[in-house]
């Protein structure tokens, strides 16, 4: 090889220039989390970095998230929220298992509400206004639809604002509001043990490989929550994750959601998009209707509208502890949710089908 001229094989300058993407992407991503953090905004490793990276990507900029950083920052949130699950905790939330049930069973009802408005203003067929309206994991949700005919990039995109919204709003309207628990759920343990630290990487993720195994869907954080969870309700002390870890994950989770959207984002099917936009509104609001019906059984209202809320897993349970409201209910909410959409989702929308085809 000549390398007289200074320049690079073909395939070199293309690995340098997705680095330099990379490296651009998580400098901008970190500074922007320092920068919320200087401004004590809510969430400001994940939200931080998020509208960073969207913004910038919706000026023109080209960014690229680090491959597999999502499921890094999954990872990070599953172990650390398994190490809430004491066996008090978890006797605690057995009493509570019907809150579980209906919160994870009033997202599918809502969601078919959701629907109807988007098929009735999105001008698109059934199963993409179906799907892009339940509030699922947006892989699983666009598998779904593409059984029965979906525009699967439509869905991927409609979820993603959905998020958006969510993320953006929620947190906020719970910060400025006061909503601050005293959470008397706490982590086993909270304290970084060098020792015990390697058996907390191989318990995590084995249950990562687990659920992978299995075929389970959100492997990345139901697999290290269920087998980090079953084994400090066993009893076994592990160690915590080093802070610095937790927060990375979250500017990972950031920088994955924020390079979704571009300036083509909104162009693609802008009344679609718009449809979407207000359904997932719509879902916020019935959300928190459940959450005042459910919080007659005596729970923390704001509580259950972070495990009634329409948003991702992880992002719904780092505000939990951010704010100190309830993690493993909410945790558990949102794990039953998730279970219920993926297997009754085919059910509601034969349903739906009927009804509105």
């Amino acid at each position: 090889m000549n390398f007289a001229d200074g320049r690079l094989p073909a395939g070199r300058r293309s690995l340098h220039a997705l680095a330099t993407l990379l490296l651009a992407t998580l400098l901008l991503a970190t500074a922007a989390g320092f920068l919320a953090k200087a401004l004590h905004l809510p969430l400001p490793w994940m939200l931080g970095p998020l509208f960073a990276v969207a913004a910038a990507c919706m000026s023109g900029l080209r960014l690229q998230a680090l491959p597999g950083g999502r499921r890094a920052g999954q990872w990070a949130i599953g172990t650390t929220l398994g190490l809430y699950f004491t066996p008090v905790v978890v006797e605690e939330l057995a009493d509570h298992s019907l809150v579980v049930v209906g919160a994870a069973v009033g997202s599918l009802l809502f969601g078919v509400i959701c629907a109807r408005v988007t098929l009735r203003y999105g001008r698109e067929n059934l199963a993409t206004s179906f799907f892009a309206s339940l509030p699922g994991g947006a892989s699983e949700m666009a598998n779904l639809a593409d059984r029965w005919g979906g525009a699967v990039d439509r869905i991927a995109a409609a979820h993603a604002q959905r998020i958006l919204l969510v993320v953006t709003i929620l947190p906020f309207v719970l910060t400025f509001s006061g909503a601050h628990g005293s959470d008397v759920y706490l982590p086993l343990v909270r304290d970084v043990d060098w020792q015990r630290f390697p058996f907390l990487l191989a318990i995590s993720i084995g249950g990562v490989v687990g659920f992978k195994l299995l075929r389970i869907s959100n492997a990345w954080i139901l697999g290290p929550l269920a087998g980090v969870g079953l084994a400090t309700t066993c009893g076994i002390t592990l160690s915590a994750l080093p802070a610095w870890m937790v927060a990375g994950g979250q500017v990972l989770i950031g920088c994955s959601l924020g390079t979704r959207f571009s300036r083509e984002f909104f162009r693609a099917a802008p009344r679609f998009m718009a449809a979407a936009g207000i359904t997932s509104l719509l879902g916020m609001l019935l959300a928190l209707l459940l959450a005042w019906l459910l919080s007659l059984t005596g729970l923390s209202l704001p509580t259950l509208a972070l495990a009634t809320a329409p948003g991702g897993v992880a992002e719904m349970c780092i505000t939990a502890q951010v704010l100190q409201l309830g993690v493993p209910l909410i945790t558990a909410c949102h794990v039953a949710r998730v279970v219920i959409l993926t297997f009754g989702a085919p059910w509601a929308y034969r349903f739906f089908a009927r009804r509105y085809g």
